[in-house]
Formats: structure tokens, C-alpha cells, sequence
């Protein structure tokens, strides 16, 4: 295992093409939970130039207007040119509608133990769940300080203090380890797309970009900024970015989505799936138990996998790692945890209320996760972020 490194992290806003895509699929899950909790849905997106494509397959008592809710999407992210708008861009639909499957229709609240055992999972996975004490958010230092500068580059944006800025850009955070240990912040690159519209000078483009966003984005970061930081702004020149600029594509930012690769993920997309889908529900599970494990000073970092098979409703497999930083044996560790959680599918979605949460979160739920990270978000209160297993594993 390397112990002295330098690793680097990517966040993208929310106006990226695979953005915008993962964000509709997730609308599409969020409007028909919100209606009928026990809604089956995968829905899938695609974006090229000003064509907008979905596809969605669903069992739900709830209504839906795929065109609509994906104009709704693209106007609250902000796309307002002449070549690519919510008004005038061409959406195509292929929507298939199922009748309803009462084997899906059950109250997961209203389970016994006995009856949880029998929801086994449909589909086959391994999802991966981490956490460490590298930030605040138990995230790894890159991707926290990735997504932090994205979200504060949006907000700019929005906010309209600086008005020239496009919905598209894309930032990548680079930190140097000594014994897995960040120890020094080494380069900031962001591509901030620039409204062709707004001729500016580049060099005060930058300078604008350094002082509204990286300066305030960075004065409370874990490690500081310092003379030996690279700092590139627009390294290639104005940019533009968007639909029009790179096609996008629901669910190929799963780095983003997760540990900006400093951790293992399933390689399956979290957006646009119900909860009943393992390899979402799963995945929020695993980090749930990792975030405790660090939470309770049982280790200074942790990765769990579980691999779930069709037909069965617990994880057939879990694997836990703590890089040499447990406080006793991994193994022991593994024990703590196959006793404190729960991670049959119909547990899970009891624990966490997921079919249920979109309905209490009128402003959408799943499609706000959808952008900067499902994972670590101090900006939403989310089930799988809390700590509230903690004491009962420090006390175990």
C-alpha cells in the first residue's frame, strides 16, 4: 500500500452535461416517489448540442410529464443562450409505463424481522462505503475541497456576482500524502465556462475568480494555501462549455458521486434508481456504517464492500478495511458492525425512510444529491450522514 503520494480529485458543476442528465433522471425518481412512495422507476438521460433524450421504465400510481420536468431541470440550472435554453431545446421521450407490481407495495415500516428477511435484492452488485478523518465531512481531503469550490463557483454564479459566468465548469484539487496523511495543499485548476456574450479580459477574468471564489472557498480549508500552490484559472483560454460544447450522459461522473476515486466504487450509477435498486440503497448504507466506524474512534479511515446477489436479502459478502489504522482488528471491527447494522435491503430502506423522503422534501430530494456528491454533504440533512451508531460501537 502506498503511503507517500499525490492525489488529485474532480468536481464539476451542476450545469456539466452528465450533470444535467443525472439531475433529470433523478427529478424523474423524485416526482414519482413524491406521489407514490412504492414507485418503481429507472430513468436514464442523454444530452448532445440542444437535444435532450430520456428513457425511463416505471410502476407507479403517479402522474408524470417527462418533457416538462426536464425543461423545469434545465431552467433552474441556469441555461439561458440562444443555442441551447430550456424553451427551444428538442427533448425526446421513450417512456415505458408497467402496471403496478404488489410484490413492490409493501410497508417496510410495518415488517417484522421474519418478513424483512424475505425481501431479497433483484439485482447483483458489490458497493463500497468510506470515510476518514481527513475533513470535516469525513471525506477525503480532495473531493471535499473539489466540491466545495464547485458548489462556491455556482453560487457565484446564481448569485449573479459574477453574471458572465456559464452553468458548466469543472475543478480539480491536487494534495500531497506522507503516510497517507495530507500534508500540504499542491494545485487548484478550475474551467469556469465564460459567456461568449461577455467579452473580458482574461487576466482579470482570473483574478476575479481567485478573489470571489478560490480565496473564499479555501480560508477555512483544512490544509491552507501557500506559495508552493499551483493555481491554474481557464488554463486553455475562455471556455464556454455546456451541451453545445460535450455531450453528457446519466451516471458517468460515479467518482464525483462518491469518493473522487481515493476509494473504490460499484461503477454503477446512483442516479435515477428507486430505492428498492440495492446498488443505490446499498451504497448509502455502507458509508452510513464507515462514517460511524471513523465517528467512533474505532479507525482513522475505513472502506466496507458488500456484495449482494439476486434472490438473497442480506449482503452475501463484506469485506472492511482500515489501512493499518484500526484501533483493533479489522475482523473485530467487522464483527462490531454485522451486529449493529442492518443491511437487508427492506432493513435499510426502513432505517433510512428513502421511498418516503421525497414527499418531506418538497424541493426535491434525490435530484439535489445529484450535484457535488452523494456523499459528505454538509448542505442537506441526508440519514446516511449521521453519526448515531457511534456511541453504540465505542461502547461496544
Amino acid at each position: 500500500m502506498m503511503r507517500n503520494f499525490l492525489f488529485t480529485s474532480e468536481s464539476v458543476t451542476e450545469g456539466h452535461p452528465d450533470k444535467i442528465c443525472d439531475q433529470i433522471s433523478d427529478a424523474v425518481v423524485d416526482h414519482l416517489l413524491s406521489q407514490d412512495p412504492y414507485s418503481r422507476v429507472r430513468a436514464e438521460c442523454a444530452i448532445s448540442s440542444a437535444i435532450v433524450f430520456i428513457a425511463a421504465r416505471f410502476r407507479s400510481e403517479g402522474n408524470i410529464d417527462f418533457t416538462r420536468l426536464a425543461r423545469k431541470v434545465i431552467r433552474q440550472i441556469g441555461y439561458d443562450r440562444p443555442d441551447f435554453n430550456a424553451r427551444i431545446c428538442s427533448i425526446l421521450t421513450s417512456p415505458q409505463a408497467l402496471p403496478v407490481n404488489t410484490a413492490d407495495r409493501f410497508d417496510e415500516q410495518k415488517l417484522s424481522a421474519q418478513e424483512i428477511d424475505a425481501v431479497a435484492v433483484q439485482n447483483q452488485v458489490n458497493v463500497f462505503g468510506y470515510a476518514c478523518n481527513q475533513s470535516p465531512a469525513g471525506m477525503p481531503l480532495p473531493i471535499f475541497l473539489a466540491h466545495r469550490l464547485s458548489q462556491r463557483l455556482s453560487r457565484v454564479r446564481h448569485t449573479k456576482e459574477l453574471p458572465y459566468l456559464e452553468p458548466d465548469g469543472r475543478v480539480q484539487v491536487g494534495i500531497v500524502y506522507e503516510n497517507r496523511r495530507p500534508q500540504s495543499l499542491h494545485s487548484i485548476n478550475i474551467t469556469a465556462g465564460q459567456d461568449p456574450r461577455h467579452a473580458m479580459d482574461q487576466k482579470r477574468f482570473r483574478e476575479e475568480i481567485f478573489e470571489t471564489v478560490i480565496r473564499p472557498a479555501m480560508a477555512d480549508a483544512p490544509l491552507p494555501m501557500g506559495n508552493h500552490t499551483l493555481v491554474a484559472i481557464n488554463p486553455e483560454g475562455a471556455y464556454t462549455g455546456g451541451p453545445t460544447h460535450h455531450s453528457g450522459l446519466t451516471g458517468r461522473k460515479n467518482a464525483i458521486d462518491t469518493y473522487g476515486e481515493f476509494s473504490r466504487h460499484s461503477g454503477k450509477a446512483l442516479s435515477g434508481k428507486d430505492p428498492l435498486r440495492i446498488d443505490r440503497t446499498g451504497a448509502y448504507a455502507a458509508r452510513h456504517a464507515a462514517k460511524n466506524i471513523v465517528a467512533a474512534g474505532l479507525a482513522e479511515e475505513c472502506e466496507l464492500m458488500l456484495s449482494y446477489s439476486i434472490g438473497h436479502a442480506r449482503p452475501v459478502s463484506m469485506v472492511l478495511d482500515t489501512f493499518g489504522t484500526g484501533r483493533m482488528a479489522d475482523s473485530k471491527i467487522g464483527a462490531l458492525v454485522e451486529k449493529v447494522f442492518d443491511f437487508r435491503l427492506a432493513g435499510i430502506l426502513k432505517n433510512f425512510r428513502l421511498r418516503h423522503l421525497p414527499a418531506e422534501n418538497p424541493g426535491g430530494l434525490y435530484q439535489k444529491l445529484a450535484s457535488y456528491g452523494h456523499f459528505g454533504r454538509q448542505d442537506m440533512e441526508v440519514p446516511w450522514e449521521k453519526t448515531d451508531k457511534a456511541a453504540l460501537l465505542a461502547q461496544a
